[in-house]
């Protein structure tokens, strides 16, 4: 009954930490670093202070002139306040666009060009040392988190601001832009409403129902993406306790669990990937999780083998759910200590049932198999509005209902979803690339990445990174691509090197192209 009533409304995304301020005003919030914007509230606080620092921010935005239906492009230094300076855009009616941290000057200024003049806040850093000059024309203002710059109006000097009372929001318009992951260019800014994000929160929330006992709910996700503000509606309105990470260092995580103790822990693919060496830690950092989740994309079955051993309880669980920004969740699967470190990692799941639908479309007339495999197309209410200033293309990717994702893969005849390839990343006779990594990462345990891309001579080439750079076995390479399709010699590279998105994922053409370029 309460999901019905939410979803008439839209997520109420303005008055997210207010609502849960009124619930649980005393539930803990522990953060991993300390937020531009109230550094008096340190790395321990509450949801109640927050939603006091959240309405204050709403107000020094009005106070500079920022207004209902407005849209202010937020992009600033990582951090947690990315995500509390939307929830106050959103607070007085202005529409939130978040840019990530990681994306270049250029970049920036292209999508602020999209957005049409809107109003830039950013912090000093930002603009001393990466945004161009151009982005105070691009801006109708430009407005600082943190520091100070000629030209731009810094928001602490905007201390007592009258308080401005939360503005009503149409479930139907506007209420959030984000842009995609950009591993194919320049992103796109996806436009969501209230409604759609609640779409979004449904199912997820479905799944978090499960979770009967109130343990802390650790997050590592970028602070850009619509699905942080959906988990942060499912944990906070249940009075779940909240630990918020920026870095993934494993050192640094590994104090910051053996201290708070999470029961639930969510973070991208890849984090997980970095986070295996937590696993044979001596503090045991992950003892107490006993529900794993991650969002975004496949994993490594090796990943999620040691993270379920690596708890210290009976039944642990690991969820994985598929999606997009463009779409949210679409399809999920449970994983527990009984399934093999073997198993194919390409199953990413069934859709949820009322909420969600999965179709795979094939080509050249064939039904979509493993070696055929066709076009995955998704549905459900939680599809983004447009794309901002890109409809056309928005259209070229729907057709009716059913949204078509960019990736490749079969249905089972048990309805799960197998995930082969992106369809820009197919590398024509080899198979599916995914799930020769999975291979590989099965059989090399030095592995720290590993991604198959296209060489100059059209061979496939993998890119390997290994654990502390150590030098790659080449007898332990040549027995582990055994039985694989044939690969061109690996090119080992440092994973800091590797061209990343905001969400942690491999911008595969741009490896593809990086790697041409090298004598």
């Amino acid at each position: 009954m309460l999901l019905q009533r939410i979803g008439n409304r839209g997520i109420g995304l303005g008055t997210l930490l207010d609502r849960a301020a009124a619930r649980h005003p005393g539930n803990t919030v522990v953060l991993d670093h300390t937020l531009a914007i109230a550094p008096q509230l340190g790395r321990r606080t509450t949801v109640a202070r927050l939603a006091e620092a959240v309405a204050d921010a709403a107000s020094r935005l009005w106070a500079a002139g920022v207004r209902a239906g407005d849209r202010v492009v937020v992009h600033k230094s990582d951090g947690f306040d990315i995500t509390l300076l939307a929830i106050a855009v959103a607070r007085i009616g202005a529409v939130p666009v978040l840019l990530s941290p990681k994306l270049d000057g250029p970049s920036v200024a292209a999508l602020l060009r999209r957005v049409d003049r809107p109003y830039l806040l950013t912090d000093a850093v930002k603009l001393e040392r990466d945004l161009p000059g151009e982005v105070f024309e691009l801006s109708a203002r430009v407005l600082l988190a943190d520091g100070a710059h000629p030209g731009a109006t810094a928001l602490r000097d905007l201390t007592g601001a009258t308080p401005v009372p939360p503005v009503p929001a149409d479930p139907g318009a506007p209420a959030l832009i984000t842009h995609t992951s950009g591993t194919t260019g320049t992103p796109k800014l996806a436009v969501h409403t209230g409604r759609t994000l609640q779409a979004r929160y449904r199912p997820q929330a479905a799944v978090a129902a499960l979770v009967r006992k109130r343990r802390p709910v650790a997050i590592h996700v970028s602070f850009v993406h619509s699905r942080l503000f959906t988990a942060l509606a499912i944990t906070l309105l249940r009075g779940f306790p909240l630990v918020v990470l920026a870095d993934d260092d494993p050192r640094r995580v590994a104090e910051l669990f053996a201290e708070v103790r999470p029961g639930v822990l969510e973070a991208h693919p890849n984090t997980f990937l970095r986070w295996e060496e937590l696993a044979t830690d001596p503090r045991r950092p992950l003892a107490s999780v006993r529900y794993f989740s991650s969002t975004f994309d496949a994993i490594h079955p090796r990943t999620v083998h040691r993270m379920l051993h690596a708890s210290a309880h009976r039944f642990p669980v690991f969820g994985q759910l598929y999606g997009q920004s463009e779409v949210g969740p679409i399809v999920a699967r449970a994983f527990t200590r009984r399934r093999s470190p073997h198993t194919d990692g390409r199953c990413v799941g069934r859709p949820f049932p009322g909420m969600t639908g999965v179709r795979v479309v094939g080509r050249d007339g064939r039904r979509a198999s493993a070696d055929s495999p066709g076009f995955i197309e998704v549905r459900t209410d939680g599809r983004v509005l447009t794309y901002l200033g890109e409809q056309t293309r928005y259209d070229g990717q729907r057709t009716g209902r059913w949204w078509r994702m960019g990736d490749l893969g079969y249905r089972t005849r048990w309805g799960c979803l197998h995930l082969l390839d992106r369809e820009v990343d197919e590398i024509p006779g080899f198979g599916s690339t995914l799930a020769a990594e999975d291979h590989l990462f099965t059989r090399l345990d030095e592995l720290a990445e590993v991604i198959i891309v296209p060489g100059a001579e059209g061979a496939p080439v993998p890119v390997v990174c290994t654990k502390h750079d150590a030098p790659l076995d080449p007898a332990a390479w040549r027995a582990a691509v055994a039985g694989l399709p044939p690969l061109a010699d690996p090119v080992q590279w440092r994973l800091a090197d590797l061209p990343q998105t905001a969400t942690t994922k491999i911008k595969r053409l741009e490896l593809a192209r990086l790697l041409a370029a090298r004598p």
